[in-house]
């Protein structure tokens, strides 16, 4: 993967296709769910017992069936809350390291999973990891504190139905955007306000360097990119593959084009794979839980195959199980990058405040 290494990865994780929001003590699922398997507990004992608490960004979400034949399995009751966007969520993880706010959390991901580490949120737990798993573990985690449960990328998206009908050659890099051939056609999300937004950026960083991101960003926006707050303005207003907007540029998903199939065995959109960057998310056992045993069986079931199956469907994101089946439109058109950009998440960690506010005073200029 290319990377920038520390001596030279505000809010990720959101991975949602859609507003999958989670509320309350209630996990988000239809009743009609069908994503069940005999059994999704994972290696946990069925002689267990009590309440486990799971705490998550809010755009966790898995049909009711796995979440009643985990508690049918294991003997728990699961309670679930959701804190908010990945870094409200590491945030409140990182306040309350002394006095945890529940048993197991998930959706922390390679952006912040550092700073959680460092702070000793987590406790070791590596339990019985099916194949694929290791390879998305979080660098500088030696102890196994947080398990990876899956992995996305977010990338630049172009309508080609759009291109097809102008005759034009839609963009493939990132120089390509500040063509002036694309002026006024690309819109990306506020790195400061959005998950894929603040992961574009990433990119860029990566991409250019600490010493040409900025120079980069100012050509991006003198070539009429428009940066909206989140990802529903940009996909669905502005964006003409999402919604009846003016601009066929956009950043979203590496599984974005999976939604936009035309019926025809085909799909109106397409990911340029050389501008994607890595997420990860990752769940972990906290320190000082009050069910520890619990908070294992919830990891082991986040990886067992009931729920990887789940995840494209229900949080459009990819598992890290191998050969996990994924649905057939995601086998056929969520095609995947081979090298991901990356920034060591240490890295990101360091700079991030540093990064933010430069790129806040580039777009306020």
């Amino acid at each position: 993967m290319r990377a920038i290494r520390p001596a030279v990865r505000t809010s990720s994780a959101a991975l949602a296709f859609g507003v999958l929001l989670t509320s309350g003590c209630s996990l988000i699922g239809s009743e009609s769910d069908t994503a069940s398997e005999p059994s999704s507990s994972g290696g946990a004992s069925s002689s267990a017992g009590g309440t486990v608490v799971l705490v998550t960004h809010d755009s966790f979400s898995l049909p009711k069936k796995l979440i009643r034949s985990f508690e049918s399995d294991t003997g728990y009751t699961l309670e679930q809350r959701a804190l908010g966007d990945a870094g409200a969520l590491t945030s409140q993880l990182v306040l309350n390291a002394d006095n945890p706010v529940g048993d197991v959390a998930f959706g922390v991901d390679n952006t912040f999973g550092s700073r959680a580490v460092d702070a000793g949120v987590f406790t070791p737990y590596e339990g019985d990891r099916p194949d694929g798993v290791d390879a998305y573990d979080l660098p500088g985690d030696d102890d196994g504190d947080l398990t990876p449960i899956d992995n996305g990328d977010v990338c630049v998206n172009v309508d080609t139905s759009w291109f097809d009908k102008q005759g034009l050659t839609p963009p493939e890099t990132f120089d390509d955007l500040i063509d002036p051939q694309y002026e006024d056609l690309f819109v990306t999300e506020g790195a400061t306000t959005s998950s894929p937004g603040f992961a574009f950026l990433l990119a860029t960083i990566a991409a250019k360097g600490e010493d040409g991101w900025q120079d980069y960003w100012k050509k991006l926006l003198a070539n009429g990119t428009k940066v909206d707050k989140g990802w529903e303005d940009a996909y669905y207003v502005d964006f003409t593959g999402g919604g009846k907007g003016d601009r066929p540029i956009v950043t979203s998903y590496d599984s974005s084009p999976a939604f936009t199939t035309d019926g025809n065995g085909g799909t109106t959109t397409a990911a340029l794979l050389d501008t994607c960057f890595e997420q990860i998310e990752y769940a972990g056992v906290l320190s000082g839980a009050k069910n520890p045993e619990g908070a294992q069986a919830v990891v082991d079931w986040l990886l067992s195959p009931a729920v990887q199956k789940a995840l494209p469907t229900s949080m459009y994101v990819f598992p890290v199980v191998d050969d996990t089946p994924l649905p057939k439109d995601w086998a056929s058109f969520a095609k995947r990058p081979t090298d991901p950009w990356t920034i060591d998440p240490a890295s990101v960690d360091e700079h991030r405040d540093q990064w933010l506010q430069e790129w806040t005073d580039l777009v306020s200029q």
